[in-house]
């Protein structure tokens, strides 16, 4: 008796961990399949600092991509939960977070892009973002205290108004009593490493340490030696000797030399530039991704590029061996209107879409494989355009909008575009001009939509606080936006704060109507950087001082402020299109850019 009570204990025990071994493995299988991404197995149990190698590219863990909490309204959120980091092989993280190399991020979006990718178990893909579904309660009750980026919608319409309150539903302004603490700390530092050094990146980079890091970049970043030589290649290196070895000049016709770093290095470049430089223009690719501009909006200046670079007969040559620089003539707003599925929440295809492109071009020509494509150059306007060109693309020039120096944009190698809203493609230069001085009454000036983080704060601070700051939040429909564009022909300052990215058409806008651009967003690189001395003409205030915004304004001297709103009318030649371009316009001044830094990153065989 007490043997078969025995025997069915055991079989009964047997049984039993039968059934518990089957119930973990289901439970596992259904994490492997159901959790958004099927390389990830409970993460709290196998999460570590170390980072695995896959296809000599890593992806951080969604646990370890979390930066040091920050603490709003007495809430502690995680910064970047939806920021996707991509490492080499040899890359570490320290335990303060930091990386020791470009950790760049694709996208910070918290909007409806919380998920940039299918559900696939293939790691290499770009855009996959391991930690989008962290803590979303968390996101959508604190989505007003994080930049999102939010997908672009058409623009059927000229108006500002209209551009600024796209997808505006998903943003929820900061409340009254929130009390936001400095996001980032200027002494902290992150490490980037170029070809030939590391160099040192303030964690809130100014713009004077960005023109400390420009010079170091000049003088230490090389792109890829080519694998075969050609003359073009002494043609850079003379141009680069020619340049560095500038006459000085004092007077210049029609360049006001405070505005620039160096202008006798400026006039030589723009005249080797004129005399030398040859552009090829890639024929291969479809409409209405390539080879098809769009002239209108906040976009407008990628269009407006390639409309002019195709007809240029000055710069392009039919014969890609005298080429010094290979142009990628795509549209990254058409890109995104042709390809994007809003319903897919994913950038892959776009991303596919130009990687293909690449491939193509790389496979019928050799002018890519002799560089890697360090000799050729994008022009983009579209916020996602970063993130889209940053595979294949990775070495070319890329001129981008959303120039930010802490996602991926290489001072000395890419080019800060102008973003200029283009409202009527007839005549761009519409309404060009401001009042003159003594009829400016408004100390300072913004209207515009709650995008990103920095506005509401600007918003809390200033909105109905102060009668000599006019700042507002959308403004009532005009015909021509014209309540807009009067409010900054009568200011004196005009505010450019940053939106989900750290570009706004604000600053060319206030440069075009002659009012002096007051310029808060950290790690924006401003247009043209490599040459223009833009604290001659512009003030810049971080983030963490919009509180103490108009006693900065006021503390400027009237003699200062007199002589940078002049040195603005001075600039604002570099800032227009023209359907034929004139010299120094906002046509060559882009090309001289992409000139000027492929002069400094050339190298010989």
């Amino acid at each position: 008796m007490g043997q078969e009570v025995l025997s069915i204990f055991h079989l009964e025990r047997k049984r039993l961990l039968s059934l518990i071994g089957i119930t973990f493995a289901v439970i596992l299988a259904f994490q492997y399949f159901e959790l958004p991404y099927s390389n990830i197995l409970v993460p709290s149990l196998f999460s570590t600092k170390k980072i695995p190698n896959t296809n000599s590219t890593s992806i951080i863990q969604a646990t370890d991509s979390l930066s040091s909490p920050q603490i709003y309204n007495n809430i502690t959120i995680l910064n970047n939960t939806n920021s996707e980091y991509y490492l080499n092989e040899n890359d570490t993280i320290s335990s303060s977070g930091f990386i020791s190399k470009p950790a760049r991020v694709l996208n910070n979006s918290l909007g409806s892009h919380k998920s940039d990718q299918p559900r696939s178990s293939d790691n290499s893909a770009i855009g996959m973002n391991l930690t989008r579904e962290v803590n979303t309660r968390l996101i959508d009750s604190l989505s007003h205290a994080i930049a999102p980026t939010s997908p672009s919608t058409k623009l059927l319409s000229n108006d500002l108004e209209n551009t600024d309150s796209m997808n505006d539903e998903r943003f929820k302004p900061l409340q009254d009593d929130v009390n936001v603490m400095d996001k980032q700390s200027s002494t902290t530092s992150v490490l980037k490493k170029t070809n030939d050094s590391l160099i040192t990146v303030p964690q809130t980079t100014t713009i004077s340490e960005m023109e400390k890091l420009l010079l170091q970049y000049h003088a230490s970043y090389r792109s890829m030696r080519p694998r075969w030589s050609s003359a073009v290649d002494q043609e850079l290196l003379q141009a680069r000797s020619e340049i560095e070895n500038a006459p000085v000049v004092n007077e210049v016709e029609n360049l006001h030399a405070p505005l620039f770093r160096n202008v006798s290095k400026f006039k030589r470049s723009y005249e080797l530039m004129e005399k030398t430089l040859k552009v090829y223009v890639y024929r291969e690719g479809t409409k209405p991704i390539m080879h098809s501009p769009y002239l209108l909006g906040i976009y407008a200046s990628e269009g407006w590029f390639m409309k002019l670079m195709e007809a240029n007969k000055a710069f392009v040559t039919k014969d890609p061996k005298k080429a010094h620089l290979f142009y990628l003539p795509f549209s990254s707003r058409r890109l995104e209107e042709t390809l994007y599925d809003r319903n897919s929440h994913s950038h892959k295809n776009l991303i596919w879409h130009l990687n293909n492109y690449v491939d193509m071009i790389s496979t019928k020509h050799n002018f890519w494989n002799r560089t890697g494509g360090a000799d050729h150059f994008l022009v983009a306007c579209h916020d996602w355009a970063p993130s889209e060109t940053k595979q294949r693309m990775a070495k070319c020039l890329r001129s981008l909008c959303n120039a930010d120096v802490k996602e991926g944009f290489v001072l000395g190698k890419d080019v800060s575009l102008p973003e200029t809203y283009v409202r009527n493609a007839k005549n761009p230069t519409r309404d060009l001009g401001g009042n003159q001085v003594s009829k400016r009454e408004t100390l300072a000036f913004y209207a515009g939509g709650m995008h990103g983080y920095v506005r509401p704060i600007l918003l809390q601070h200033w909105e109905n606080k102060d009668p000599d700051m006019k700042i507002f939040g959308m403004m009532p429909k005009s015909k021509g936006n014209r309540n807009y564009i009067q409010y900054m022909k009568r200011s004196k300052y005009c505010v450019c704060p940053k939106g989900y990215e750290v570009n706004s058409p604000r600053v060319v806008e206030a440069i075009v109507y002659e009012c002096v651009p007051v310029i808060i967003s950290d790690d924006f690189v401003p247009p043209f950087f490599e040459v223009l001395n833009w604290e001659s003409f512009a003030v810049f205030v971080l983030e963490k001082d919009i509180p103490n915004l108009k006693s900065i304004l006021v503390s400027i001297p009237e003699k200062r402020y007199l002589q940078m709103q002049m040195r603005v009318k001075k600039v604002q030649q570099h800032f227009l299109w023209h359907r034929s371009p004139v010299k120094y316009d906002i046509f060559h001044m882009i090309l001289h850019s992409i000139w000027y830094n492929r002069v400094f990153t050339a190298r010989t065989r």
